[in-house]
């Protein structure tokens, strides 16, 4: 859009912004409704303010949603298998597990480092809080704990291993757009991860210690309703083996998850002969429905199915089609422009970048596009300061993909708040990782610790 003036583009993003934080947060309204008030705004004022063809318009829509087609698709197929997943006794056998491994009064900090672990090995932070998540939220509601600080934890754990392992999505992202080594770019992540790791950790055993409210008692009555209601065998660990081994040798996503889908269902007929296609059929598409008449188990067991995803997608769909209204038309370029040509120092271009990667997330709810738009924007300026790339691609890292799992009408934080039955705004405050990792970048660029210059 040719004749959009920086004013202009400044007031929009502030008015939507404004918006969507008092309607989702101010009022408790679910985001899609805002969002889609916002698009429907933009659209009015750019055909009739700004005389832009809705033709035009439409492509920018085509162009921000065609980017998440894979991703939606995914979105589809985890919904399925944590359906399975529970149907077959996988997710209740690593709860009963858990239960044996897991410190009791150190629960909290125990389940942080699980899904650090868990997420570093698997290198997807969906999956981590889908699988190995709901099993630990599930013991967290049994102890008595708040499920809003464990859901701090766990989605902590799995950004810490989504963001450090050379198997994720959004780790090699970033090293691409950097062009820089995966690990060279891996090691100088730690210079931010470590610091916000261990505060991350700090607070969550000072926080999450467990004095007294868990009993013996409540752990024994819900193993035994998991025991008597569910498939609880060592044969869990195959479809949960497939998929490490698959991530390790890099085998897509899609495949992997239908491979693991279909194995299971194959488990799951082989362990009831009586289970039928048709029963087969509404379990993928509407989830499992638990029947134990314990209150903590059934609310955590009833979920899964595709149903259960279309919530999120319709979010998604609906925040990528504003992003791509944003970005094609311009509104967010011409509003960084001035901020790029002002940046002087190391710690002004880190915190721009930092602050930049927290906005894409904020207007335009994707994470991939919070590493992309500020990487090249941002790009030449940390080489006229004799910043290294390795410099932006861990500011990518600490301001844009892990911010996104804490944004309501984020791809990841509207995954999560469906996954676990908690809304985005409950465990916000105590997903310290999240929160810790862009201080700690900004700090870096401040002192010059571990931020590495041109040579």
């Amino acid at each position: 859009m040719k004749n959009l003036r920086f004013g202009e583009a400044f007031i929009v993003l502030v008015l939507m912004i404004a918006f969507l934080g008092i309607s989702v947060i101010g009022y408790g309204l679910m985001p899609q409704i805002p969002v889609l008030i916002v698009i429907s705004a933009l659209i009015f004022w750019l055909a009739l303010i700004k005389k832009v063809s809705f033709d035009a318009i439409s492509d920018s829509i085509v162009n921000g949603i065609k980017t998440a087609i894979v991703p939606i698709f995914i979105f589809i197929l985890i919904g399925a298998l944590i359906a399975v997943w529970i149907q077959s006794g996988i997710i209740p056998s690593m709860m009963v597990a858990a239960f044996h491994m897991i410190s009791v009064h150190f629960f909290v900090p125990s389940v942080f480092i699980v899904c650090s672990i868990v997420g570093l090995a698997i290198g997807s932070g969906f999956t981590t809080v889908s699988t190995i998540g709901i099993a630990l939220l599930g013991m967290g509601m049994t102890l008595g704990i708040n499920p809003a600080l464990t859901c701090g934890a766990i989605v902590s754990g799995a950004v810490f291993g989504d963001k450090m392992s050379p198997i994720s999505d959004s780790t090699n992202l970033a090293s691409a757009i950097g062009e820089v080594d995966l690990f060279d770019h891996i090691q100088n992540m730690m210079w931010s991860t470590i610091p916000a790791f261990l505060c991350s950790l700090l607070l969550f055993a000072l926080l999450g210690y467990n004095s007294h409210s868990a009993s013996l008692q409540q752990i024994n009555q819900t193993t035994a309703v998991l025991n008597s209601h569910f498939h609880i065998s060592f044969l869990a660990l195959v479809p949960i083996l497939v998929m490490l081994v698959f991530s390790i040798i890099k085998v897509p996503a899609i495949p992997s998850l239908l491979l693991n889908i279909w194995l299971t269902a194959g488990l799951i007929k082989f362990s009831d002969p009586h289970f039928s296609f048709k029963q087969l059929a509404d379990l993928l598409q509407n989830g499992f429905v638990s029947k134990t008449h314990n209150q903590v188990v059934d609310s955590l067991m009833t979920r899964g199915g595709i149903s259960s995803m279309m919530g999120t997608i319709s979010l998604i769909i609906l925040t990528l089609a504003l992003g791509g209204i944003l970005m094609d038309q311009g509104i967010i370029s011409k509003a960084m422009e001035p901020l790029t040509k002002r940046l002087r120092s190391p710690l002004s271009t880190i915190t721009a970048t930092i602050l930049s990667g927290i906005g894409i997330n904020l207007f335009v709810g994707e994470q991939y596009l919070s590493v992309i738009l500020p990487g090249n924007a941002f790009k030449p300026v940390f080489a006229k300061n004799n910043l290294s790339p390795l410099a932006l691609s861990r500011t990518l890292e600490d301001g844009g993909s892990v911010i996104n799992y804490i944004i309501p009408w984020g791809v990841a934080g509207s995954f999560v708040a469906a996954t676990l039955g908690t809304p985005v705004m409950h465990f916000l405050p105590f997903v310290f990782f999240s929160l810790f990792s862009p201080i700690f970048s900004i700090l870096s660029g401040l002192t010059g610790i571990g931020l590495k210059k041109i040579k």
